[in-house]
């Protein structure tokens, strides 16, 4: 009799832990769609001063920016010689935050394994940032131009430097790696930690809303940052 209801009581404890579990479930999904389409800097009214570019492979957002002008020259920072082309003469470099697990050991769906996924979702990973070179970059489905002030510009760059985290003479710390997609791309680690709550596209929202252009509240998916550029 005392072992039946030692296992009712398990079964009754499971019960509540899977519905606990799935109404969470409900409500993160909830939350991050309706939050997505809730716009902050709605009204936008800024000087045609420089040209930054969203650009998104379908799961995941980059902030594209030029390599140099006025207030900021890249390549003094993230530079050509840490990727496997060592090209110096790219117009644009692509910025993106996301889990370095994520980055390092699953560049592709296929690649990616559960203790991955489970360290990303639950903060237990480091951080890094994905830099890629281009000569240019086409506006279509998947990137959009936005023209933004040279002060809104200035507070992109903050945002975007202050990612990187640096050694103790502030230099970016490139990752030593194979494991990158391409002859113009590499990897430095960052600051913060990715999770349920903070994605890739979750940062690049936030830099969006850093330099006061239009962004979701919060938002996880790609779809919540480019739905506010498409409407």
């Amino acid at each position: 009799m005392q072992q039946t209801n030692q296992l009712r009581k398990i079964i009754k404890g499971t019960g509540q832990a899977t519905l606990i579990f799935f109404e969470f479930i409900f409500l993160y999904v909830i939350a991050g769609i309706f939050l997505s389409y809730v716009s902050v800097n709605k009204n936008v009214d800024d000087p045609d001063d420089v040209a930054i570019y969203i650009l998104s492979n379908g799961v995941h957002t980059d902030l594209v920016l030029p390599i140099r002008n006025n207030t900021m020259d890249w390549s003094k920072t993230v530079k050509s010689e840490h990727t496997k082309g060592k090209d110096t003469t790219f117009r644009f470099v692509a910025f993106g935050w996301g889990d370095k697990g994520f980055y390092l050991e699953a560049p592709t769906w296929s690649d990616l394994k559960i203790s991955t996924a489970f360290k990303a979702a639950f903060a237990l990973s480091e951080s890094a940032i994905h830099t890629t070179f281009y000569n240019e970059i086409a506006e279509g489905d998947h990137c959009i131009k936005i023209n933004i002030s040279e002060n809104n510009y200035k507070r992109l760059v903050d945002y975007i430097h202050n990612s990187f985290e640096t050694d103790v003479n502030h230099n970016l710390i490139n990752i030593k790696t194979s494991a990158v997609y391409g002859e113009n791309d590499t990897f430095y680690e960052a600051t913060g930690t990715y999770n349920l709550f903070y994605t890739c596209n979750t940062w690049a929202n936030n830099g969006l809303k850093a330099c006061q252009q239009k962004a979701g509240l919060w938002t996880l998916l790609q779809g919540g940052i480019f739905y506010h550029y498409r409407k």
